[in-house]
């Protein structure tokens, strides 16, 4: 079974906001890492929380009225690896990384600022994050007690000990895996909804798939390409097409014409 059968979003989605950040990459736009009480050593939830708090500023809205969903094929691995670092040399356990190695930890904080009480899922997929998310937010939009879903992915560099889960996560073991420092972290975010006049950008399945693309597990490239090509649209207008497993197309139209054209050029990061 492909992605696009497990994972189809069967009603347009409607673009609110996006956000990006990296930190240690080595890439020209990467930040210095955010401060979040409560969180330290690692990268993934200062740059989960930073581009949830961009998305959330941009376009506030009703908290009770928004659901939150995060993917990150392995988690919070630095804390994770640090924890049982020190636990096989003998020294204390320490419960605050314990509490940041649950993705939903940052969750939960997001939460709590932003006075979220929607639903709020992890999930970890060997297939397109992006892909993913959206099914899932179009699934929740179903609810009419929600108006808003935000969706979120996070990267992290690792060593060796990543490198051979990813290997054996991959079902053929030739995927490659991320190649960043192992201190990096990626983040990328959207808020979305259904179309409407307050969303610029409306997403919707392409009529023609594309092949097979991803060549990594759990990868989040898809979601900057999604957050680089809303930003040409709100800039410039028009229709992109966004490539993938699962192909979509971004408009600033909301017309079936508009849709359907297949004439879209290709977004990149």
């Amino acid at each position: 079974m492909t992605t696009g059968e497990k994972y189809r979003i069967r009603a347009p989605l409607g673009i609110l906001a996006t956000a990006t950040a990296t930190h240690g990459t080595g890439r020209d736009d990467d930040i210095p890492l955010p401060r979040l009480p409560g969180f330290v050593e690692s990268a993934f939830s200062p740059l989960a929380y930073e581009v949830s708090r961009q998305c959330l500023t941009e376009r506030p809205g009703e908290g009770s009225r928004t659901a939150v969903a995060l993917a990150s094929l392995l988690g919070d691995t630095t804390t994770a690896d640090l924890a049982s670092g020190r636990m096989v040399s003998g020294k204390v356990h320490n419960p605050l990384l314990f509490m940041q190695a649950t993705p939903n930890s940052v969750l939960g904080h997001t939460s709590r600022e932003f006075g979220i009480t929607g639903q709020m899922f992890s999930v970890s997929t060997l297939d397109d994050p992006v892909t993913e998310l959206l099914a899932m937010a179009d699934l929740l939009l179903e609810d009419p007690d929600l108006d808003r879903v935000l969706v979120l992915g996070v990267e992290l560099g690792g060593g060796e000990r990543m490198a051979a889960l990813h290997r054996e996560l991959a079902d053929d073991g030739a995927r490659r895996v991320p190649d960043l420092p192992a201190s990096a972290g990626l983040a990328a975010a959207a808020l979305l909804g259904r179309p409407g006049a307050d969303a610029s950008v409306t997403l919707r399945p392409a009529e023609t798939p594309d092949a097979e693309t991803s060549d990594r597990p759990g990868g989040i490239q898809g979601l900057f390409d999604l957050a680089a090509a809303h930003r040409q649209l709100v800039r410039g207008g028009g229709t992109r097409r966004l490539p993938g497993p699962t192909p979509f197309v971004l408009t600033t139209g909301t017309t079936d014409t508009e849709a359907s054209n297949e004439t879209e050029t290709h977004a990149h990061h």
